[in-house]
């Protein structure tokens, strides 16, 4: 109801006007109305607000809803539990036999369309379902947006701890902020992910029962199963048991990135390392991969691994090489040029480490760039975003130096050769 409206969710398959009333008196009014509107009488029925959300938690929305709030003693609290299960664009009207002002003026903050008291005039129902049925009806803002390709990219970490969720975070509000472009994050560490922690968010449990009962994803699921930020941004994550493995063939991912794809204009997948091992057809449909890194002998190893796997698995992805976590001083395990060098290709970007900024990002539950804006690494963070968008309108990144055809071995050998050498002075 007063979530933003989502195109992904057909009208003609929902119920044009549905009534729970709480006497017999109301719905006697109702109907006759509801008739002249075209409506079916039988959808005026008894039961209040607790029976509307019953009802709704396991079918959907009709276009007009009214709600009795007679028999609800809190009936702000109570109608949030109302807004979980409603869906986006459902036009609310409530009704009840309270005459006060300030609870009008809440409900109304709340979502609620209109509030009605009781009992009604023929002609005080005419009007409200007019308006309703005008705001219904009126053009949606994603209707006049312009059109532009959907992003769909992911966040992969060449080794552990090297910062990859945290870039996931901060990509993901940077397009909704900067961009205004409606984001999910998608968080596949299933039982250690943290972006749902960054975010100061509880997590639920919407991804793990996607994974277990794929044939409910659905656009409905989606909606009540994200955990919105703000109103371009909403995370799926989740924190199962660690005594609980989740069984599957990928197949609950693959859909899950369809529904996205539907209903918004990005998708950030935070990819675990091992999930490319037992899923690789997750990264099929990307058009770009963000390849986070630490600048060690150990990490650039696994990116000459990475970059090759890529090259096969997602050749229509654009690969760009994020070295984060760059100390500002002290003597590195690698210098950047004997980094690059060794897996034969430039770092797109370099973010600076900042333990202060990464310590107030986490007492503040925000995004890096959020809690940094202005400074070195928001900056950074910004440049990768703008190059992400724009990847997404030109297609692949073929700038990218090609493999010379060494092997593995051979390229970490000439490394530590390097390595071994005595220093000039």
């Amino acid at each position: 109801m007063n979530a933003p409206w989502s195109p992904t969710r057909s009208a003609g398959l929902r119920d044009p006007f549905v009534a729970y009333v709480c006497d017999d008196s109301a719905a006697d009014a109702i109907r006759p109305v509801a008739v002249e509107m075209g409506w079916s009488p039988e959808k005026v029925v008894r039961g209040g607000l607790r029976a509307a959300i019953q009802n709704l938690a396991v079918a959907a929305s009709p276009n007009i809803l009214l709600v009795d709030l007679s028999e609800t003693t809190d009936p702000l609290n109570e109608i949030n539990g109302l807004a979980e299960v409603c869906e986006p664009g459902t036009v609310v009207i409530a009704t009840g036999q309270t005459n006060d002002v300030r609870l009008y003026r809440d409900l109304v903050a709340s979502g609620i369309q209109d509030y009605l008291l009781k009992p009604f005039h023929p002609d005080q129902l005419r009007d409200a379902f007019t308006q309703a049925q005008a705001v219904f009806n009126a053009p949606k803002t994603a209707e006049q947006s312009v059109e532009r390709p959907h992003l769909m990219m992911a966040v992969l970490g060449a080794r552990g701890g090297v910062g990859a969720s945290t870039v996931a975070a901060s990509l993901a509000w940077l397009f909704g902020e900067k961009d205004k472009r409606s984001t999910a994050l998608l968080d596949l560490d299933v039982h250690f992910g943290t972006d749902a922690l960054a975010l100061d968010l509880e997590p639920g449990r919407g991804l793990t029962d996607a994974i277990e009962n794929p044939s409910r994803i659905d656009g409905l699921f989606l909606e009540r199963a994200l955990v919105r930020v703000n109103d371009k941004l909403a995370v799926l994550s989740a924190e199962a048991p660690i005594n609980q493995p989740l069984m599957t063939d990928g197949s609950a991912f693959f859909q899950l990135q369809e529904e996205i794809r539907t209903g918004f204009e990005c998708t950030v997948i935070d990819l675990p390392r091992h999930m490319l091992v037992q899923h690789p057809m997750l990264v099929q449909d990307l058009n770009s991969v963000v390849l986070v890194t630490e600048i060690t002998l150990a990490a650039a190893r696994d990116c000459i691994r990475f970059l090759a796997w890529l090259k096969t698995h997602a050749p229509n992805a654009s690969v760009i090489l994020v070295a984060n976590k760059v100390p500002a001083s002290g003597v590195p395990e690698l210098s950047r040029k004997d980094f690059e060098a060794s897996i034969e290709r430039k770092i797109d970007f370099v973010v600076a480490y900042d333990q202060k900024l990464a310590a107030q990002a986490a007492k503040l539950g925000k995004p890096v760039a959020e809690a940094g804006k202005g400074g070195k690494v928001a900056l950074a963070l910004n440049g990768l975003a703008g190059r992400l968008i724009a990847a997404s309108s030109n297609g692949a990144d073929k700038d990218a130096p090609a493999d010379a055809g060494k092997s593995l071995l051979g390229k970490i050998g000439e490394l530590k050769a390097k390595l071994a050498k005595p220093s000039k002075a």
